[in-house]
């Protein structure tokens, strides 16, 4: 394990469990936000009703996620009292934890593990969605993408639980 990853393991030791506080499916590229109350994720692919599950099978993208927290920051960016999830198209929504220190990590939710990696930066439709300067008040709080790599269940108010990098993990850390 590289020193970076041996510092965030530290870091993330003591996160406590947050909570699945939201999911939503997207069927096709651009289209309606389905939300959901569960959901079947499956190994390389991602979730049971969402267009990227017919994408490039091992993307790094199968699954992303975004925090309470983050969308109570965009709304101060952006001046709105509330935002619907469903215009930030992201998966899910997460709470109680500080998603910048889970990239790279592994998270379980439900039955499911996700590998999370790659900053989900947002798209200029944020402007559309949010109004001028959306795309910019998101930045930085778009969230994360992830891989499922265990496959199975999960249900809206999971815990959503850190699991501790393992020796093979680390090729993750950039």
């Amino acid at each position: 394990m590289n020193s970076q990853a041996r510092l965030l393991d530290k870091l993330c030791a003591s996160i406590a469990p947050g909570k699945l506080e939201w999911i939503g499916l997207r069927s096709e590229r651009r289209g309606e936000v389905v939300v959901v109350d569960q959901v079947e994720a499956v190994v390389g692919l991602g979730l049971v009703g969402d267009h990227r599950m017919k994408k490039t099978p091992g993307s790094a993208r199968q699954v992303t996620l975004i925090s309470s927290e983050y969308i109570e920051a965009i709304c101060r960016h952006t001046g709105h009292s509330t935002i619907d999830p469903r215009l930030l198209r992201r998966n899910l929504v997460i709470s109680g934890m500080n998603l910048n220190l889970l990239r790279y990590q592994r998270l379980q939710i439900g039955e499911v593990i996700l590998e999370t990696n790659a900053l989900c930066h947002p798209c200029s439709r944020m402007d559309e969605a949010l109004g001028a300067g959306g795309t910019a008040a998101m930045f930085g709080y778009g969230g994360l993408c992830a891989k499922v790599i265990q496959g199975g269940t999960f249900t809206l108010g999971d815990a959503v639980v850190r699991l501790p990098v393992i020796d093979n993990q680390a090729r993750l850390f950039p």
